[in-house]
């Protein structure tokens, strides 16, 4: 069996195809496309095969599983809305079995439609399939280009407190806080230099993805996401992007200044996601971490040793690429159970 089982986030829809026998994993190939659903949502079904067939011709496929987070965008009125296009969408680009990730498990399009709230920011469901081959008895983190899940498994099945979104970002096992998008003014206050402490504009002037360029922990090929100013992704663009959050240039500061600034900015992300792991793990009695996604050495590695807990990453059982995408790569395992 060929399984293609994606990830439809807000920013990334990311895929993993995987060779079955049985459930056996034969091979895995993954890819991703950066589309920003608030406002390019129509350009899905083109994006969904097109993303195949950079891999192996449509027509090679078994069967599909979806998981989304992409409900939330701003060009749906509610997440009820986003499920239920969402799901239209693929039900028109595919021939094949389909079937969605949910809190219950693999869900058909009718278990949705009857219910659309199951399938709302489910992917951490599926990453779970995968956090277990590691351990039983974990927590694992996954901080992507926007968000970080921090979920608590007991005996080799989720225990999250938290079903949606909204009640995960009360119980620590959400932190919305990510590699690349999000902006450095919603998770810092001051910023120490020089003997003073700045206030920070609150402005989009600049991203984490700067900060981590600028400190060489991801390259260019990694900045999938769209620049704030719409110039450019280098290490000096990435600077001056950050100079105007303390509205400064780089007549201003220096470019060892900015390294300076990036790595407290650096270390201020690292303790807004120790916080919620720290909160989870104090709830669930658990010190093991399993850490994936983009920021898993850049963020969740760091997060973890700072609490003194033990880490271990999913990068043990899969590739770099495959962590990135470990919500598809586990989208494609549920759905091969399923079928």
């Amino acid at each position: 069996m060929k399984i293609a089982g994606f990830d439809i986030g807000g920013a990334n829809t990311d895929l993993a195809i995987i060779d079955f026998d049985g459930d056996e994993i034969k091979n895995i190939e993954v890819d991703f496309a950066y589309l920003p659903m608030w406002s390019n949502n129509d350009d899905l079904q083109n994006v969904l095969v097109d993303l195949i067939e950079k891999i192996c011709p449509i027509d090679e496929i078994d069967a599909v599983g979806i998981s989304m987070t992409a409900e939330l965008v701003d060009a749906y009125d509610t997440k009820k809305d986003g499920v239920l296009d969402i799901v239209e969408k693929c039900e028109r680009t595919f021939d094949c079995p389909i079937g969605y990730v949910g809190l219950d498990g693999i869900l058909t399009r009718e278990e949705i439609e009857a219910n659309p709230l199951n399938a709302a920011a489910a992917n951490w469901i599926a990453t779970c399939e995968i956090a277990t081959l590691i351990s039983d008895n974990c927590i694992f983190i996954d901080t992507g280009s926007t968000t970080t899940d921090i979920i608590p498994i007991k005996n080799g099945k989720q225990c999250a407190i938290g079903n949606s979104d909204f009640e995960r970002l009360a119980t620590g096992e959400l932190v919305y806080t990510g590699t690349l998008r999000t902006n450095l003014a919603s998770f810092l206050e001051k910023i120490p230099f020089n003997g003073n402490e700045y206030r920070v504009a609150s402005e989009l002037f600049a991203q984490t993805a700067d900060v981590y360029m600028v400190l060489d922990l991801i390259d260019e090929s990694d900045y999938v996401c769209d620049t704030f100013d719409g110039e450019g992704k280098s290490k000096f663009d990435c600077m001056k992007r950050i100079a105007r959050v303390l509205c400064a240039d780089m007549d201003m500061l220096s470019e060892e200044d900015i390294l300076k600034i990036a790595s407290f900015i650096h270390k201020a992300q690292v303790a807004q996601i120790a916080d919620g792991l720290n909160q989870v793990s104090k709830t669930q009695g658990l010190d093991l971490i399993v850490t994936t996604g983009l920021g898993k050495d850049i963020l969740d590695k760091r997060a973890a040793e700072l609490l003194g807990l033990k880490v271990q990453s999913m990068g043990e059982i899969l590739t770099d690429e495959q962590c990135v995408v470990a919500p598809a790569v586990g989208t494609a395992v549920m759905m091969n159970k399923a079928i």
